[in-house]
């Protein structure tokens, strides 16, 4: 989801409605501290407080998504920590967790993978390796369109698998546009062809785990609750589902955007730079995707191969200073604050006695995982599909864990990160669908109805088929707490 702008913030209207949301999330912030709730610890209390605004502010942007992620790190420290400035009763304080733990979220491993990720992306931009291989890779389909369409959601939705989904968006947008100003003025084809470049980036990131945030911030959950799912197990589970929901998306977007136009002619002249910081770069580049597809091999976690491109192309100076101002700083806090957010939740048991409100016994477990992914997908079209992971992934593993209740943490954390992704219906849902919206070429009701019927068909094949594609397969991790 983009951020507000300065020219959206600005105004009078704004600013009232934004002091009004501040009020109210502070209210939400001092109810907590005022009520006293059955069944919840003092550290709990100020956790729920805590929560409670970071759902104000997330769901509002009252003020910067990142902003909130920092803010909840700071409360954290100072209500919760060893070094909280109103310190806990005698019986927890002994249990506090220590500040420095808070703060190291900022360094959480899963955002070491996911800054290697940006380095990958930001070299392939720099270096022009993204458009070069577009351009080679769209040779084989000819000059049909509905052909065109499929080489075009193939590439984006490869790319989007290793690099940030909205810097493939942006790369492949600047792909396809000199394509659309070939067509007729009027062609419904143009549409098509703009659409698939945001839904093939948004499912081609479901299928690793750096494609997209609320991924990483499903996999580190995990990992927290003692649950390793490495980065070939993810893909393996996800790849079968992004397949078949693909070419859903292929058909669908050539049905509805058919056109008269029968050949469309491509500039796909590439030259590869071939400058020794380029070629470091490509090694580099191919070193790290092998090393991600061998992990059970060599056991390097994929985190800390995540890192490798990061010291290596920083040291060989590939990766300058300046380009180290180009990273998504602002998506890596987010992230921390939801890991800070998600571990303050466990440890104070807030999560036990907010699933201990409803009989989870009495729900079925298809409601159960419809409602997790559900509630995913309303939010993610209209917030920060990375907030809304923050906010549902810890909640959705912990009922998983719960006695009753037929899900693993893993589906559990697997089905809200699906779903965050399956949000695609409006331009501010996700990056892609803002950057292809800006180009003018399609209307907002060709984005939501294609997008909600994508999220919709994708939506009811991966709750109805991928567990039991999974369990026929063996695709499901044998993952056991460590």
């Amino acid at each position: 989801m983009t951020e507000p702008t300065a020219a959206a913030s600005s105004g009078g209207s704004m600013t009232v409605g934004r002091m009004i949301t501040l009020i109210i999330a502070l209210i939400a912030f001092t109810i907590p501290w005022l009520i006293n709730f059955p069944g919840l610890s003092p550290e709990g209390h100020r956790v729920l407080s805590v929560f409670l605004l970071a759902v104000v502010l997330w769901l509002t942007e009252a003020i910067p998504l990142h902003a909130t992620a920092v803010l909840i790190i700071f409360l954290l420290i100072l209500f919760i920590s060893d070094r909280a400035l109103i310190p806990l009763p005698e019986e927890y304080a002994p249990d506090a967790v220590s500040f420095g733990q808070y703060f190291a979220t900022l360094a959480d491993p899963i955002l070491m993978l996911f800054l290697g990720g940006f380095v990958l992306a930001n070299c392939a931009s720099k270096y022009h390796l993204d458009k070069n291989l577009a351009r080679v890779v769209l040779r084989p389909f000819g000059t049909s369109p509905i052909w065109i369409i499929f080489g075009l959601m193939l590439v984006t939705a490869v790319f989007s698998m290793f690099m940030s989904n909205t810097a493939t968006a942006a790369t492949m947008m600047a792909v396809v546009l000199p394509i659309i100003r070939t067509l007729p003025p009027g062609d419904r084809l143009a549409a098509g062809l703009a659409l698939s470049i945001p839904f093939a980036a948004n499912l081609g990131g479901i299928g690793t785990p750096i494609g997209t945030p609320p991924n990483a911030i499903a996999v580190s959950a995990m990992f927290e609750a003692g649950y390793d799912v490495g980065f070939f197990d993810w893909m393996m589970m996800m790849l079968p589902f992004v397949i078949v929901v693909m070419v859903a998306a292929w058909l669908m977007i050539g049905w509805f955007f058919r056109s008269d136009t029968k050949e469309i002619k491509l500039q796909i002249d590439s030259k590869f730079n071939l400058e020794p910081a380029a070629i470091i770069f490509y090694v580099t580049f191919a070193v790290t995707v092998l090393l991600w597809m061998t992990e059970a091999l060599h056991g390097m976690a994929s985190t800390m191969v995540g890192f490798l491109p990061v010291v290596v192309l920083i040291s060989t100076g590939v990766f300058t200073t300046k380009d180290m101002q180009s990273i998504q700083w602002h998506v890596l806090w987010l992230m921390a604050g939801g890991i800070a957010l998600g571990a303050g939740v466990r440890h104070s048991g807030l999560d036990q006695w907010m699933i201990g409100l409803v009989d989870w016994e009495q729900v079925g477990t298809l409601l159960l995982v419809a409602l997790l992914s559900i509630i995913s997908i309303i939010l993610s079209t209209f917030i920060s599909n990375t907030a809304t992971a923050n906010l549902i992934v810890p909640l959705g593993l912990t009922l998983a864990a719960s006695s009753g209740v037929a899900i693993s943490p893993v589906e559990a954390g697997v089905f809200i990160a699906v779903s965050c992704s399956l949000a695609m219906a409006l331009p501010v849902s996700t990056p892609p669908n803002a950057i292809a919206y800006s180009t003018g070429v399609f209307s907002t009701r060709n984005m939501m109805i294609m997008g909600a019927m994508i999220g919709v068909v994708g939506w009811v094949i991966f709750i109805q088929f991928a567990p039991l594609v999974w369990d026929a397969l063996g695709l499901m991790p044998e993952v056991t707490p460590q």
